[in-house]
């Protein structure tokens, strides 16, 4: 597949994805900004196409060619008012579920607002009534748009087909194409670079991303029948066998600590382990399996995307890192008997015991740290309890230090924003039989402190670390940039929580001493009413508190 241009190259992928995807069909409207995935289209010996001159005839072939063969056709139109010939087909379709993949080209950025001929917004055009939007982004010379551009077309066709767990419908990819959008590097008009990339798919002509048909929980290839396998836990499935059945196939269990997989057994200390690259290396997985989006931890992230294999299990396409090789809704392909525990999980074991023993030690000597009150703020929660924890560094802290818990934690962990938090925390209160402690950073409780002024208002204990500002981004490349990073990311506010709690009519108490939090909070527990404890922390020591536990865990090996 030689790619003269990065168009060029883009429209290639895209439609030899689609075939290995099952689509064999495309209906082509002719046009000049979509030349390149036309071109693309016809020169594949897989693909059988069609022309029609108008936009709305190509729509509904594409209906005719879909309800016939039961899988979706390809529309391919160029930019403008093309594109909204095909609303009446994309009607029908939404109605009826009809599978048909809309791939339209468009203007690039700089030839939107300014006049441009044959430009109109095309941005979620079709509003409602397609399963899935996705704007693709201009093509680009990267070294992973390979990846990219071939996962999103996997994730168009299970949506498009209802294998994503929905109604099958209409799918919408819109392609802003720069010039040449022909198989030239000069079309006398503007130049390209010749594409240098990857572009080979998956051996044996697989999809890049396998899912599993509508009805079935476990996607092709079916059980997993290795022995070096790794389940990543992210999701909130409340599977308290998850571990105890993972270990009778000698498989190795990182749970998150909102998946309710937690439980003895399972690895709590995957992000300190994974750090040293020797370990990481030798602890290599043949396939990993992934329940929900698991990304806490950058080196475990890291970890599980070397995988040989990628499965990924989610009601959602989680797949970020564009590596996954099987998507499925639901379920996890389980051998048919038992193998045994084995040599792969006796040396998980074996460094998770002496790493945790490491990690507490340090977090006992390390005095009133935020690893240390989320780690003692669970250990302070009954058995029935509810531990709901904040966005940022609180969940964070908490998959650090965490370790095997009958506790129930509740995060938000789709958009992952701070914000909802106090409201949040008092709606888990108000319906849940045991006790509800929140913890949370000094922004989240600012930013949603009206959610105090709910009536009638729960009991709950609220666990304040409070640094003055956005401790998270004092791990992040911004913090270099000292000129500005107080002022836009480190934020300080100097508010009184005490001030807060006073106004809200809260229960107030300051913690100064690391032994104090655990009582604190049992106090808090047994008072009833709504009470918040506040930590002061240093944004800097912070930093330097989580290097240093990671370095007494590795010494610790």
């Amino acid at each position: 597949m030689s790619a003269p241009n990065v168009t060029v190259a883009a429209a290639r992928i895209l439609i030899d994805e689609l075939c290995r995807n099952g689509v064999r069909h495309a209906v082509i409207a002719p046009g000049s900004r979509s030349a390149a995935l036309a071109m693309a289209a016809v020169e594949h010996p897989d693909v059988s196409v069609a022309v029609e001159i108008d936009e709305r005839s190509a729509g509904f072939l594409a209906i005719g060619i879909a309800r016939e063969l039961g899988r979706p056709a390809v529309v391919i139109t160029t930019s403008g008012t093309a594109v909204t010939n095909l609303a009446p087909a994309v009607a029908e379709a939404d109605i009826d579920c009809v599978p048909m993949i809309l791939l339209t080209a468009d203007r690039p950025p700089e030839l939107h607002h300014v006049g441009a001929n044959q430009t109109i917004d095309q941005v979620k055009v079709f509003g409602d009534r397609v399963r899935w939007y996705c704007g693709m982004g201009v093509p680009e010379p990267r070294a992973d748009a390979n990846a990219m551009w071939r996962s999103t077309v996997c994730q168009a066709v299970a949506r498009a087909t209802g294998a994503a767990g929905a109604l099958g419908g209409p799918v919408h990819l819109n392609l802003p194409l720069r010039e040449p959008s022909v198989p030239l590097t000069d079309d006398g008009r503007t130049r390209g670079l010749p594409f240098e990339h990857d572009t080979a798919g998956r051996p044996g002509s697989l999809p890049w991303t396998r899912f599993g048909k509508p009805g079935r929980e476990t996607p092709e290839p079916g059980v997993v029948d290795a022995e070096r396998v790794v389940v990543a836990v992210a999701a909130d499935a409340q599977r308290r066998d998850l571990v105890e059945v993972a270990a009778s196939h000698g498989w190795v269990v990182i749970a998150e600590p909102q998946s309710g997989a937690r439980t003895a057994g399972a690895i709590t200390t995957a992000h300190h382990l994974l750090q040293d690259e020797g370990i990481a290396a030798d602890l290599t997985a043949d396939v990993v399996i992934e329940v929900g989006r698991v990304g806490l931890s950058r080196p475990v992230r890291a970890f599980l995307d070397r995988a040989e294999t990628r499965m990924v299990f989610d009601r959602r396409w989680v797949d970020p890192s564009r590596t996954a090789a099987v998507w499925g809704s639901a379920g996890i392909p389980w051998p048919a008997a038992p193998r045994g525990e084995g040599h792969w999980l006796d040396t998980w074991r074996s460094l998770e015991r002496k790493a945790r023993a490491a990690l507490d030690r340090a977090l006992d000597d390390s005095g009133l740290t935020e690893p240390r009150v989320a780690r003692d703020a669970a250990r302070a929660v009954p058995d029935n309890g509810r531990l709901v924890v904040a966005s940022s560094m609180p969940i964070r802290d908490l998959d650090l230090t965490m370790g095997p818990s009958p506790v129930k934690v509740v995060a938000n962990r789709g958009a992952s924003g701070i914000d909802g938090f106090v409201s949040t925390a008092l709606g888990v209160a108000a319906v849940t039989e045991g006790p509800t402690v929140a913890l949370a950073g000094d922004l989240s409780i600012l930013h949603d402190s009206n959610g105090f002024l709910v009536r009638p208002r729960p009991d709950a204990v609220f666990v304040v670390a409070n640094n003055d500002g956005g401790g998270i981004f004092s791990f992040l490349p911004q913090a270099e940039f000292t000129d500005s990073f107080e002022q836009v990311f480190g934020t300080p506010h100097g508010l009184s929580f005490a001030d807060l709690a006073g106004l809200h009519g809260l229960e107030y108490r300051s913690i100064e001493d690391a032994t104090e939090l655990i009582p604190a909070v049992g106090r808090g527990i047994a008072e009833g009413g709504l009470h918040l404890i506040e930590i002061r922390t240093d944004r800097a020591a912070n930093v330097e508190h989580h290097r240093a536990l990671t370095r007494a865990v590795l010494s610790a090996l």
